[in-house]
């Protein structure tokens, strides 16, 4: 079976797009990426201290995240950061501020 691993995923310019998801672990050089359990990040608070916080430590109680889909592909990837546990169970959590 294929190790699956948490990350946030950032998309090019013209998307502007910060996702959380499960990946395979051989797709993380890929630019299109087929996902599992996918959120989106809409927006994050200073106090997160950008996206390499959130990938870190996860969202605060200001952060919007929308609640997650089954499984879709992520186009244009130009970011894979993998997540700590903490910071993966606090997405789970769908903060919407």
């Amino acid at each position: 079976m294929e190790k699956k691993l948490k990350v946030m995923l950032t998309t090019d310019s013209t998307k502007r797009g910060v996702f959380t998801c499960l990946i395979n672990e051989k797709d993380k050089n890929l630019e299109n990426i087929e996902a599992e359990d996918i959120r989106m990040v809409v927006y994050w608070s200073t106090d997160v201290k950008g996206i390499i916080g959130l990938a870190a430590k996860g969202p605060s109680k200001s952060c919007r995240v929308t609640a997650a889909v089954k499984k879709g592909i992520i186009k244009g990837v130009v970011g894979v950061f993998e997540l700590t546990d903490a910071a993966y169970k606090k997405f789970e959590t769908e903060p919407w501020g």
